[in-house]
């Protein structure tokens, strides 16, 4: 006999909260970072070899493509970094109300839009 009803939520009838969409997010953007990061220290890696090998690259970040990527780069770190705050908090034993907990979700999630504005703001000003 085949039981047609699942033991536990899936898909279909699961509710998303905050907190489930900001942990998948949370992992997603960790495995961009790991790549980001990557992408970073080869660039730097490059200055070794030589100015002209920079400059290509250099001029790949120069484009409107090349600005829409830092943006959302500084986006992820910022919400990782936000994120993992949120996570230290509740490995301090604190935060764990269903209250508090979209709070804090809501608060990592606008605060990383706004983290990355400033980023993008004072950068701006320096360069």
């Amino acid at each position: 006999m085949e039981n047609k009803n699942p033991l536990s939520p899936h898909l279909q009838i699961y509710k998303w909260q905050i907190s489930s969409l900001l942990s998948i997010t949370h992992r997603i953007i960790g495995v961009i970072n790991f790549f980001a990061i990557i992408l970073i220290c080869s660039w730097v890696t490059l200055i070794i070899f030589g100015q002209n090998n920079y400059q290509v690259i250099f001029n790949i970040f120069n484009s409107t493509f090349g600005k829409f990527l830092i943006i959302s780069l500084c986006w992820t770190f910022s919400f990782h970094i936000l994120n993992e705050l949120r996570h230290l908090i509740w490995d301090a034993g604190y935060g764990f109300d269903l209250k508090v907990a979209k709070i804090t979700g809501v608060v990592a999630l606008i605060g990383s839009f706004v983290l990355t504005i400033l980023i993008y703001l004072l950068g701006r000003n320096f360069f």
